[in-house]
């Protein structure tokens, strides 16, 4: 079979096949690119493997290429790459490798195209292009990888359990792939991730959570935390996703499960958004309902409290996963810790100071917010459904119209703390965050509009009531 080369690549190709042969290292394009173009996948990173030295190649390419691009060698790796109209182009010598039992890290040695193909993950990533004049363009296709693309199946070249205990993490890429592309895993290679699973604790957290990520942000991420759930790798990499598992029922009452629950709305927010961190908002929205669940006769199974917990489980979860410890998890956090307000809203007659507190508390993330509480829906009942959807329109509406009228986003009091203490030529204490507190309070209620001469006059009534006189005045 003979790959279809676009006419914007021919020339990269030509000029790498040249080179190739004018130094006498034959040359392949091998796995991500190959793959992606055979499925109609748009990709712009091209892997080149050589039969000899892929710096050496990489630079000879370079050096005819105007203007000359930047060559990034990568000794300790023996690959060197640079980028080319738009192209990221990588190149390395064709190599076999083994494993350590206590390492992920293999031993390299220089190899045939054969040897670089068996060290492939998995058959679909391991078809090569020849760049060489005696079949330049044909697809080397050693292990049916054409035929798992066509049937849409995720298997490894050699046998399973070497594959996956030389680099555990392929069993994490495995199930990401069955993701990304909506394959199936070959039967006999998922069970090898379930028997090897506990070599998954040799790699790296970081590792780790890039592959997770990668699923997280696919199209449906459902499908993966099904799959890492069945194989066992779930309650290595996220025990706390695993606690939320299973139903239990008490005198005849049961709660949902909160596992699939937490799926669900993963899936509805992505079908919104390709926010990263409001996608983990979702995972963790509803984390600490383990630890908070309660059981009371008359009303049944609840989580009090479950938000707040929550969002104090945040920082220990990222910190784990060796997520970034910044405004992205603040930003969880607070996703988190609020996920209920707007529910509460719908479910009574909506004051303009619970729309005022809401809109102080969220802030810039008020849409974000709206948007994880809409995924949150996950009813059966269509009606239901229907009822919570208006419902929250209506608290669309009325945030916008006090949003428009009051100004609280991102608010900041029309007297700072600054002009407190000169008002009453008093130094930084207990008063002025006295002050302060009531002035907000006294806006976000309604009972004063959110502008200066109203908080001047509210902070000279509050100061004398705390025995504070304006200086110049008895």
């Amino acid at each position: 079979m003979v790959f279809n080369i676009r006419n914007e690549e021919r020339e990269v190709f030509r000029l790498i096949a040249e080179t190739a042969d004018e130094i006498g290292f034959p040359a392949y394009v091998v796995g991500g690119y190959v793959r992606d173009r055979l499925l109609g996948r748009p990709s712009k990173d091209l892997d080149v493997v050589c039969v000899g030295s892929g710096i050496q190649l990489a630079q000879s390419i370079a050096g005819k290429l105007r203007p000359m691009p930047r060559v990034v060698v990568y000794k300790r790796f023996g690959t060197a790459m640079f980028r080319h109209k738009g192209m990221e182009i990588e190149f390395v010598g064709a190599r076999k490798e083994s494993y350590r039992p206590d390492s992920r890290k293999p031993i390299v040695e220089n190899g045939s195209l054969e040897d670089d193909q068996n060290r492939r993950d998995f058959t679909i990533n391991a078809l090569a292009v020849s760049l060489n004049d005696e079949n330049f363009g044909e697809i080397i296709d050693p292990f049916n990888g054409i035929h798992h693309l066509e049937t849409k199946v995720i298997k490894t070249p050699l046998e399973p359990g070497k594959t996956f205990s030389d680099d555990p993490l392929r069993m994490l890429r495995a199930i990401r792939f069955a993701t990304q592309l909506n394959f199936m895993i070959d039967p006999k290679t998922f069970h090898s991730i379930s028997e090897n699973r506990d070599r998954m604790r040799i790699v790296s957290r970081e590792r780790i959570t890039t592959e997770l990520n990668k699923i997280i942000l696919s199209r449906k991420p459902s499908i993966g935390f099904k799959l890492l759930f069945k194989c066992g790798l779930l309650d290595i990499i996220f025990p706390e996703m695993i606690a939320l598992h299973g139903v239990e029922y008490k005198n005849g009452k049961g709660h949902k499960d909160n596992f699939y629950h937490t799926l669900e709305v993963l899936d509805n927010i992505c079908a919104h958004t390709d926010d990263l961190w409001l996608r983990w908002a979702a995972i963790l929205h509803d984390i600490a309902k383990p630890p908070t669940k309660r059981f009371h006769p008359k009303s049944g199974w609840t989580f009090h409290g479950h938000e707040v917990l929550g969002a104090k489980m945040v920082p220990k979860i990222f910190r784990r996963m060796r997520l970034p410890l910044d405004h992205k998890m603040k930003f969880v956090q607070k996703m988190v810790r609020l996920h209920l307000r707007p529910i509460s809203l719908t479910k009574e007659n909506i004051t303009d100071s619970a729309i005022r507190r809401l809109l102080y508390d969220a802030g810039d993330d008020i849409d974000r917010l709206m948007i994880l509480c809409e995924a949150d829906i996950t009813s059966k009942n269509e009606r239901k459904v229907k009822r919570y959807l208006e419902n929250y329109e209506l608290v669309r509406l009325k945030l916008k119209e006090i949003e428009e009228k009051d100004k609280i986003r991102n608010w900041q009091p029309p007297v700072s703390g600054e002009t407190i203490m000169n008002v009453f030529g008093i130094s930084p204490s207990r008063e002025v965050g006295v002050i302060k507190n009531c002035i907000r309070e006294a806006i976000l209620d309604g009972k004063i509009p959110n502008e200066y001469e109203s908080a001047y006059q509210l902070m000279i009534e509050e100061g004398r009531k705390l025995g504070l006189s304006p200086i110049g005045k008895s």
